[in-house]
């Protein structure tokens, strides 16, 4: 989000998280043992249960991807790639050292594995800013006038070597992907499309239009920018020529006879979630998307679908007509909020002309009146006031498919950076859209940064972020007031919740007993 939002020790629901295990209850009686299985990591941004029955992890900051056993805690680090990172660590020098310039937003991002990682195809994908075109510089060596911090990621294919737990032989998918110092998402995925597997990246929109990018042209609308998409990448080079397009599909939406495109959907504007799941035999590609100062979104992604910004925030409701997606208090940058996102004459009127290709997202949160919006954003544009907003800052998402906890089953889980809690969404049958309330769970003074799953649903691994305040382009809090810095915890599931209906209850009930014979 784009406020400085700082946990401080007076709003502390717990102080310490201990090591060892605590109960704790949810808001449907659900009761969960919580045990810290790591931490002190550089800050963990993306956690994989694999099919090892371990949690792969990449820290944002220490560039290690790592496997970690949820039983022991032991870690073993598989690949250390700051060498690969052709800056220094600017979150640990001074001003005077570094310039003032800044850290990109992530670092190493997202991860994900191959379908058949321990079955002959060892492969592993990884996200990672590697350039920073200001790095030599003078000053902060973003652009002047507030024109931008201009990084790139690196989207790169490893093998895994089991006998000696290292990621080797590294084939590069893409090196031009633009980054920044703000809204660069990052989370990687695989999901199937027409029984195939593809690999997903999120990308954001590089914060085109705020804070030190509030002159950098935004182009989550320009489908052959990969700024503010979602890209799909084959799992497996392809017959075509050049080191690079045999990695992006044939049948991408925007790929053209002169110039292959990797870009599946438009329009978004930081979606740092995506997971696939099935429910009641249909495949979906789930998003989560942090919004401006509301109406944070949840998508389903399709194909060639335009999700909106910064035409459209959240739902096509008219929320922001006469405001933008952001705002900056230069007054020499252009438009009425002083900007480069366009100003929005009508969500209507731009859901219209982009056509059927616009896609509303099936949940957001939270669609302030645009009266609230208009004073936040004045406050902003005038620099008189730091102005804050209910929001969530939704950083990852998973799909709970699991019948373990009852009522759980096809629930969205959502971690939050800002209210540090889990939220979870009930999906309806069908799968394509939410019902029912917005539940809370393991509230903390804490910035909740990844979700895994175990494959049985008994267990929840939540990652924390080193740091407790909010945005990339601001200033951090120390970690002595973040109740578990750099931490993985588990979140036993022991007994309790509310089931959906009585045949969904007898179902769970008949599962659960099953898991438990077999844990026993």
């Amino acid at each position: 989000m784009l406020r400085l939002f700082k946990f401080t020790i007076a709003l502390l629901y717990i102080t310490l998280i201990p090591a060892t295990a605590q109960t704790i209850k949810g808001p449907k009686g659900e009761e969960f043992t919580r045990r810290v299985i790591a931490q002190k990591l550089s800050d963990p941004w993306e956690i994989t249960y694999g099919p090892d029955n371990h949690l792969w992890v990449t820290e944002a900051k220490g560039y290690k991807i790592s496997r970690i056993d949820p039983e022991s805690g032991k870690r073993t680090v598989l690949l250390d790639l700051s060498q690969d990172r052709q800056f220094p660590r600017y979150d640990q020098q001074d001003e005077e050292q570094s310039g003032g310039k800044r850290w990109p937003q992530g670092g190493l991002m997202g991860l994900a594995l191959h379908p058949e990682l321990l079955q002959g195809k060892p492969y592993v994908y990884l996200a990672y800013i590697y350039e920073f075109k200001g790095a030599d510089k003078e000053g902060d060596g973003c652009e002047a006038k507030e024109g931008g911090c201009y990084y790139t990621t690196r989207l790169v294919r490893y093998a895994y070597d089991v006998k000696d737990q290292k990621l080797t032989n590294p084939e590069v998918l893409c090196d031009t992907i633009p980054a920044s110092n703000d809204h660069n998402s990052g989370r990687l995925t695989v999901a199937p499309v027409a029984g195939q597997n593809y690999l997903f990246l999120t990308v954001g929109d590089m914060g085109a239009g705020q804070y030190a990018n509030g002159g950098r042209p935004n182009k989550a609308q320009n489908s052959s920018s990969y700024e503010g998409k979602v890209l799909r990448f084959n799992l497996e080079p392809d017959a075509d020529k050049g080191q690079f397009g045999k990695w992006i599909p044939n049948d991408n939406p925007f790929t053209s006879e002169r110039k292959q495109n990797a870009v599946w959907s438009t329009g978004h504007r930081n979606a740092q979630g995506l997971a696939y799941a099935e429910v009641n035999g249909t495949g979906y590609l789930y998003s989560s998307e942090h919004g401006p100062f509301s109406d944070d979104e949840l998508n389903i992604i399709y194909k060639g679908k335009n999700y909106g910004h910064p035409l459209i925030i959240g739902y096509n409701d008219g929320n922001y007509d006469g405001l933008a997606a952001g705002t900056t208090p230069y007054s020499f940058l252009p438009g009425t909020w002083q900007t480069t996102y366009p100003t929005i004459r009508s969500e209507a009127a731009n859901a219209k002309a982009l056509g059927a290709a616009y896609q509303d997202p099936i949940k957001s949160l939270y669609p302030h009146p645009n009266k609230f919006l208009k004073s936040v954003m004045s406050k902003i544009k005038a620099d008189t006031d730091k102005p804050d907003w209910p929001s969530e800052a939704p950083s990852s998402l998973s799909v709970y498919t699991a019948a373990a906890i009852p009522g759980w089953q096809n629930s969205l889980l959502i971690p939050s950076l800002k209210n540090g809690k889990l939220f979870r969404l009930q999906l309806n049958a069908k799968g394509n859209g939410i019902t029912g309330d917005t539940l809370s769970y393991f509230k903390a003074p804490i910035r909740y940064r990844d979700i895994a799953i175990s494959p049985d649903g008994t267990r929840l691994y939540l990652s924390t972020d080193s740091v407790t305040v909010t945005s990339g382009p601001s200033e951090e809090a120390p970690p002595d007031e973040n109740a578990c810095s750099g931490c993985i915890m588990e979140f036993t599931y022991k007994s309790g919740g509310t089931p959906g209906s009585k045949e969904a209850a007898r179902k769970q009930n008949n599962q659960t007993g099953l898991l438990r014979q077999e844990q026993e």
